[in-house]
């Protein structure tokens, strides 16, 4: 025996559904059967799912997960299978690799890394396993070895790296070549990022190639708990060749990917290899014997199924449509909501939020079809009837543009093209009653009228929060879920009325800067994904500057005028917050970027950027769940931390005004 087929399954998992989770498990076993497959990689604990979070400390959860594990194991006969699952030993919870051999438990290998920064907290729940150490573990009443582990199967030697592992410099599979480790299976969750999957598939491929060996490579699929996208993207690699590539952004419950690994020609690379040298002597103690018979498998050509895009320019376009659609349908179906509300005010944000929701419907139904995408949303009423995407955009969102007198002609019918240019209901509501009558109100309280002069920010604050109740009505009246619709440059300086733009359930693109969106939308205006192509009426909306609509029509409000362009926000807010620079350090880096500004522009906005984002963390605070796109999220409870209340950097805003002061810059104007 030369040669194993081996896959990798991804599987969309949701915290904790015990039957939902094991349903996929074991029908990726079956379909790995079916297929002809001997060797399978699940991902990281995809019986419990991934993020359970501090539920993982439970005493119940631990039991019913091995619970299931022994009622998932006989289904995996005739395999070699991996699935995952945490294991408290010791008193410590560890993140664990259950390894299965023709439907019994043989060991579980330990997760030596743990990943504690950005969105992971796993240091939190799990204790990190030592090199080479072997321990024992009772599992109904049989005594199974635990720990850093090698498995000898049927002659061919299996190693793991769990997500983490792989992520770190003293990466395990570099000592695994020492004991001729001949494959290495990695159950990962590992989170979307735009850009990630190609140095996702850098380090399975030249760690196979470092390493002489084969790897395969499983991720979780889905929005699984509600703020991370899991993209899939399962990847099999060896001897440094890239032998397949699994399909990302999926709406299956389970996707496999197969290959054939060739163990003698990872072993004879391994051969010629002058740098190459084995452990000899003694069998190491971490070691672990496993019968098994490995079927014959003829040779077969590698056929790598990259998407065609996925080398091009437009990577980042095309990512964003297919991850955040994604995520809203997982979130649709796994919350129950009966489908989605937004209000479109005929702006690039809003916008955004109603063609990606359409997106969703579009996505889902090209590759369930007609029958498995209603099977997917069977929990909604009256969904059983429709016969075409559009029509189920239709009925799964209902689009409000909520005018008020500074409203103009121009947004309302950018906002009437959009939402019949998706096909979605569309309908009108003027709040201007409910402005009144709340300033009627005050101005009784306090004895005199309201003005633009004296009171410019809470008139515009209550026309935005004028919108909220009655949305929130129409969402609660057709069980759906409102979808917020501020940006992550607005949250980075609280430009969002709290209990106005902020309102929803969920908020789509809270994880994106304005810049990259309106970049985004003129792409899916003119060109569009793949198999999906363009939005043209999206030209009403692209053609205009962000403007909130908030002041009267004769004061020209526009967003920029308000803050700074959108280009230097969002470059300010790298430097600042993703890159930790001082203010004196960003107004270096920024200046050269944007020479068309004078010293005392990019001064200006540089103060203005700082001071309105200590002010504003209590919004970021309060926002909807969001959706992790990148790594410069600005969500306090999953990526970027901040104090609610600080001193404002005023110490190193003195220092920056001295400096740009001395080279004739001029002064910034106080932040409004």
């Amino acid at each position: 025996m030369t040669r194993i087929r081996a896959a990798a399954a991804v599987l969309n998992q949701t915290p904790l559904d015990w039957s939902g989770n094991s349903a996929h498990i074991v029908g990726a076993f079956q379909a790995a059967r079916d297929a002809g497959i001997s060797l399978l990689c699940l991902p990281e604990l995809c019986i419990t799912g991934y993020g359970c979070e501090d539920a993982l400390l439970s005493s119940g959860v631990q039991s019913t997960a091995l619970e299931v594990l022994q009622e998932v194991a006989p289904a995996a006969r005739g395999l070699v299978a991996c699935v995952g699952l945490p294991l408290l030993h010791r008193h410590a919870l560890f993140n664990c690799a259950c390894l299965l051999v023709d439907g019994a438990i043989v060991g579980f290998a330990a997760k030596r890394y743990l990943s504690g920064d950005g969105l992971h907290y796993e240091p939190r729940w799990f204790k990190p396993w030592p090199s080479r150490v072997r321990d024992s573990i009772t599992v109904g009443g049989a005594d199974y070895p635990i720990g850093d582990l090698v498995f000898h199967c049927g002659g061919v030697r299996i190693g793991f790296e769990i997500c983490e592992d792989a992520w770190v410099a003293g990466r395990p599979a570099a000592a695994m070549t020492e004991q001729a480790v001949d494959v290495v299976l990695n159950p990962s969750a590992s989170h979307f990022a735009f850009g990630k999957h190609e140095v996702r598939k850098r380090m399975v491929v030249e760690g196979s190639r470092a390493f002489h060996l084969s790897y395969v490579y499983a991720n979780l699929l889905g929005n699984e708990a509600g703020r991370v996208i899991y993209d899939g993207g399962s990847i099999l690699a060896s001897g440094g060749k890239l032998l397949a590539l699994g399909p990302r952004f999926s709406y299956r419950p389970f996707v496999l990917t197969s290959a054939v690994l060739d163990v003698q020609a990872t072993r004879m690379a391994a051969a010629q290899s002058v740098s190459y040298q084995p452990r000899l002597g003694d069998r190491s103690p971490n070691e672990v014997e496993v019968e098994f018979r490995w079927p014959e498998v003829p040779p077969e050509p590698a056929q790598p199924t990259a998407d065609a895009w996925e080398q091009s320019d437009r990577v980042k376009h095309e990512e964003f449509a297919r991850a955040v659609p994604l995520a809203l349908f997982d979130y649709l179906r796994k919350s129950r909501s009966k489908g989605f509300v937004v209000s479109l005010s005929g702006g690039a944000d809003s916008s955004a939020v109603t063609c990606l929701s359409a997106m969703m419907v579009q996505w889902a139904w090209r590759e369930l079809g007609r029958e498995g995408f209603l099977a997917a949303l069977r929990h909604i009423d009256g969904l059983g009837g429709v016969q075409s995407p559009r029509e189920a955009v239709g009925r799964l969102l209902h689009c409000v543009y909520q005018a008020t007198r500074n409203s103009s002609e121009v947004t309302r019918e950018a906002a009437r093209r959009v939402a019949q240019a998706v096909g979605a209901r569309f309908s009108i509501i003027d709040v201007d009653q409910f402005v009144d009558g709340y300033v009627q109100a005050v101005e009784k309280v306090l004895g005199r009228p309201l003005d633009w002069q004296r009171d410019d920010a809470a008139l515009q604050n209550i026309q935005a929060r004028a919108r909220g109740p009655s949305v929130w009505l129409l969402a609660n009246v057709e069980g759906a879920l409102l979808l917020a619709t501020s940006n992550r440059s607005e949250a980075a300086v609280g430009y969002a009325t709290m209990d106005g733009d902020t309102c929803g359930g969920l908020s789509p693109i809270a994880g994106i800067d304005k810049a990259f969106l309106l970049q985004w939308l003129r792409w899916l205006q003119a060109t569009g994904p793949e198999a999906l192509g363009p939005i043209a009426e999206l030209a009403d909306v692209t053609r205009q500057a962000p403007t909130a609509e908030l002041r009267p029509p004769d004061r020209h409000q526009t967003d920029e005028d308000d803050l700074m362009p959108y280009a230097v926000l969002d470059a300010i807010e790298r430097a600042a917050i993703r890159d930790r620079l001082s203010p004196i350090e960003v107004f270096r880096t920024v200046r050269p970027i944007f020479a068309d500004y004078t010293a005392g522009q990019i001064h200006l906005w540089v103060d203005r950027f700082f001071r309105l984002w200590c002010r504003n963390q209590w919004k970021r605070e309060r926002y909807a769940p969001s959706f992790h796109l990148d790594d410069e999220n600005l969500d306090p409870r999953s990526w970027y931390r901040f104090p609610i209340l600080c001193g404002g950097y005023d110490r190193e805003l003195a220092e920056l005004k001295r400096m740009v002061h001395s080279l004739g810059g001029a002064e910034p104007r106080p932040s409004t």
